[in-house]
């Protein structure tokens, strides 16, 4: 594992878990595990909670999951490299050379929940506030996968909590992004607990516990973005990258959700 000194991190960690013959399970995979699994838990309480029928927490299982890691993987392909991947359409299905995007996964979990939904004949909002609690944390977990990988890191730092990522071919310490991330997903999941299981904001004022949600990842995701390593090489000299060109409108977004709960209730 991770290795210290007084003024850096060695880090060179295996990203396999386990081999299986020739089936090699990923740390980063079980992240992903972990996350799915969590929003599980968090939906079934929350139906029992509000005494729902329990079908619901299946039915949004599967939904939820499905539409965020097909959005996770297209949103990679065609958010960053989409000249490559429409070029070479067989690629898509080669998760095992990793890539997915945080953006592609909001964008298919907004749709997926539409869907069920609509079928449920819940509001829309219901399960838009409620999935943030468990994003947020599995986002977090999802981070952590991201740092057993040596991948999406920072750029070069002397802080003292430094990594060098020996796997991915660095020498000098590099800002861990990726644990800075996590760290801030965990701190907007502990307000929206807050906001769900003491302030009951879930059902007092709808929208607001989503708009926290959105402000708290893709805020977190666009400030930290400014010292993170580019992703692709198109991103190299631009002010401001594409993750955080596609983070700006869902922190707009949260915002005027937020003002616009605030305002109905006062009504």
């Amino acid at each position: 594992m991770g290795t210290a000194n007084f003024l850096m991190v060695v880090w060179d960690v295996n990203p396999v878990l386990v081999r299986l013959g020739g089936l090699e399970v990923m740390w980063y995979g079980l992240c992903w595990v972990v996350a799915i699994i969590l929003g599980k838990v968090f939906f079934d309480n929350f139906i029992k909670r509000e005494g729902l029928n329990e079908k619901f927490g299946d039915s949004i299982f599967w939904w939820g999951t499905l539409a965020t890691i097909i959005g996770a993987r297209l949103g990679h392909c065609f958010f960053y490299e989409p000249a490559y991947f429409l070029a070479h359409p067989a690629e898509i299905l080669n998760i095992r050379q990793g890539g997915m995007a945080s953006h592609g996964a909001a964008v298919g979990l907004l749709l997926g929940l539409w869907g069920f939904s609509k079928g449920a004949k819940l509001p829309y909002i219901w399960s838009l506030d409620r999935i943030m609690v468990p994003v947020t944390i599995g986002g977090a977990v999802v981070r952590l996968g991201n740092l057993i990988n040596s991948e999406i890191y920072g750029r070069a730092t002397d802080l003292p909590w430094g990594f060098v990522f020996v796997r991915a071919g660095e020498t000098v310490p590099m800002h861990p992004t990726q644990i800075y991330e996590a760290l801030c997903y965990v701190a907007t999941f502990a307000v929206l607990v807050w906001l769900y299981y003491k302030r009951d904001e879930g059902r007092k004022k709808p929208g607001v516990m989503f708009g926290v949600g959105l402000i708290g990842v893709f805020l977190t995701r666009f400030l930290i973005e400014f010292i993170k390593n580019p992703q692709i090489a198109a991103e190299e000299g631009m002010a401001i990258n594409i993750g955080q060109i596609l983070s700006i409108p869902f922190v707009i977004a949260g915002l005027i959700i937020i003002i616009l709960a605030y305002r109905r209730t006062e009504k």
